[in-house]
């Protein structure tokens, strides 16, 4: 069975929330670069950026980062890796990253996404903003900034459809999976 979780203006409810959270935490906006995952992770960074660009009057960074070839479960998952290229354009070295994903699960992703960003450089900190948080970690990976979170099954699937890519911006459950 598959139902919206979210609609149209509750999603972007939920990224005004995000950008509220990670700002509450911000010392030195100077020092800030946000890197979005791909897929969903991009549209949803470059969002976040014009909400904080707005409020601390700067122009930050933004970067996108592809992690398929750090992941360790797609032997596991049957998956075909579909590589996207990563854009970083300026030095991460000292930075303060808000890395960028539309749903954390396992944490796995997150994992795959701080490895690849070493490749990079060094940043001074690493933050963490998504839209949904839907639990079953296996890694000892939280979240700084959530826009949601839900209850799920193991097997339920949580998709995150943004007008940018979709046509559309929703939550979508997936109950049992795909």
């Amino acid at each position: 069975m598959t139902r919206s979780l979210v609609e149209k203006e509750a999603v972007q409810t939920g990224v005004e929330k995000v950008a509220e959270q990670l700002l509450s935490t911000v010392s030195d906006p100077s020092r800030l670069a946000l890197i979005g995952i791909h897929t969903h992770g991009v549209p949803l960074a470059k969002r976040l950026k014009g909400l904080i660009d707005s409020k601390v009057g700067q122009d930050l960074p933004l970067g996108t980062l592809d992690i398929t070839l750090y992941r360790d479960d797609y032997d596991l998952r049957g998956l075909k890796p579909r590589i996207q290229s990563s854009d970083i354009r300026f030095s991460i070295d000292g930075l303060e990253l808000i890395l960028v994903d539309d749903v954390l699960y396992t944490g796995r992703t997150i994992r795959a996404a701080i490895e690849a960003l070493g490749d990079y450089g060094r940043p001074s900190a690493i933050r963490l903003a998504v839209l949904a948080d839907r639990g079953h970690r296996e890694l000892p990976i939280q979240p700084d900034a959530v826009g949601f979170t839900f209850e799920t099954k193991k097997d339920d699937v949580i998709k995150l459809r943004m007008s940018e890519l979709d046509k559309e911006d929703a939550i979508i459950l997936h109950e049992g999976g795909l």
